[in-house]
């Protein structure tokens, strides 16, 4: 599998990077088109996006830092080098988060209607995203047999990408973006309906990413780890519960409007 798409002179674009900003680039197309309909202003969308990304790019590689700290403080020069992956979502989920939610305040802008907005370009985002672990050959679950990803449909491309040392684990990538896609699919739907309240749609993708994302972490043979614990899978169960709060509390809010 070659992780380099296009080699100009010294410079190296890696399909990781493309995957990330080709999802990049969709979320913010949609978040913008989506805000447009919940009369956003247009500055204050650009600045969002924009500081946002930033902010949860580097919360991403901060928090995988973190957790390989060792590894990290013996090869410092390897922290920049994000193309060879090591961008935890949650990580960056977190650090845009906390942003957004500083900066809709001080522009005394609804929150949970700028996150329900956002939320949605983030699912499918990470839909497309998650390729980028393909073509680095990382993400992936444990050994099973070339039979049982046929017997699950899977395109041979990815078969026989995830032939690794010599034999062959489950796409734990694919699995998750297929997931996203359908959750984004079901968010797309659900945001017409006039019953929709605000918050909703967060609660939503709290729930849904949070069941995946556990389930995806028991099966992933990399997972960030706090002693024992696999620290997404603990991050994934405060999604579920968070989101299961937010749906709650949600019902007595106003209803979300996008025409």
């Amino acid at each position: 599998m070659n992780k380099i798409a296009l080699e100009l002179g010294p410079i190296e674009i890696h399909w990781y990077s493309i995957c990330i900003f080709i999802g990049m680039l969709i979320a913010c197309l949609l978040i913008y088109k989506e805000a447009k309909k919940n009369n956003i202003k247009e500055d204050f969308l650009i600045n969002l996006t924009f500081y946002t990304i930033l902010i949860g790019i580097l919360g991403a590689r901060l928090y995988f830092v973190i957790f390989n700290l060792p590894y990290y403080l013996n090869n410092p020069l390897d922290i920049i080098k994000i193309w060879n992956g090591g961008l935890a979502i949650h990580g960056g989920i977190i650090a845009g988060l906390l942003f957004v939610i500083y900066y809709c305040k001080k522009y005394q802008v609804d929150i949970w209607k700028m996150l329900d907005i956002i939320v949605m370009g983030l699912i499918i985002a990470q839909a497309i995203g998650r390729w980028g672990n393909f073509f680095n050959q990382e993400a992936y679950g444990p050994i099973t047999s070339l039979e049982t990803l046929k017997s699950l449909g899977i395109p041979s491309f990815i078969i026989k990408g995830m032939y690794i040392s010599g034999s062959y684990h489950h796409p734990t990538f694919f699995y998750e973006s297929v997931w996203c896609l359908i959750g984004f699919i079901i968010m797309f739907i659900l945001r017409k309906r006039k019953t929709l309240k605000v918050g909703q749609l967060s609660s939503f993708y709290l729930i849904w990413y949070g069941i995946i994302r556990f389930i995806i972490e028991g099966m992933r043979t990399d997972s960030l780890m706090l002693g024992p614990i696999k620290v997404a899978q603990l991050v994934s169960i405060i999604f579920v519960i968070s989101g299961l709060i937010i749906f709650i509390k949600s019902k007595n809010k106003n209803q979300y409007h996008s025409n």
